[in-house]
């Protein structure tokens, strides 16, 4: 699950496309399925959202929940694909980007009845 977060009059102009880009860079780097897509954005009121000196109004939060099981490199390419193709895509820059990676043991995940580490059937890796 991807949490975004950014000032209203700059989010919700691009969050279609924003979560196509999200969602390809998740696919490139993780492997993840196109269908796999799980975005919630929240747009906020510009005082109601405080951020580093030196970044702009397209400042934008970018938190990735997932199981634990990738590799150090795995997440450092999906953090550089992001910033590269939010940057060429969308025209914000790196600055105006943070990006977090949570991660929790599949057991702490639930999903469909069950939890992460029943699961048997993800069309997807953990372990790249």
């Amino acid at each position: 699950m991807i949490v975004i977060y950014g000032i209203k009059e700059h989010l919700n102009p691009i969050k279609a496309l924003l979560s196509d880009v999200i969602q390809q860079s998740m696919s490139s780097a993780l492997g993840l399925p196109d269908d796999k897509r799980a975005h919630r954005f929240i747009a906020m009121n510009k005082e109601d959202f405080y951020y580093p000196q030196g970044r702009s109004d397209a400042y934008t939060v970018i938190e990735i929940n997932m199981m634990q099981g990738r590799q150090v490199q795995t997440k450092q390419k999906l953090i550089k694909t992001l910033f590269n193709e939010i940057e060429t895509q969308l025209g914000i820059l790196p600055i105006d980007i943070e990006i977090t990676i949570h991660e929790q043991p599949a057991h702490c995940w639930g999903f469909r009845g069950m939890t992460g580490d029943e699961a048997q059937d993800l069309k997807y890796r953990v372990d790249v």
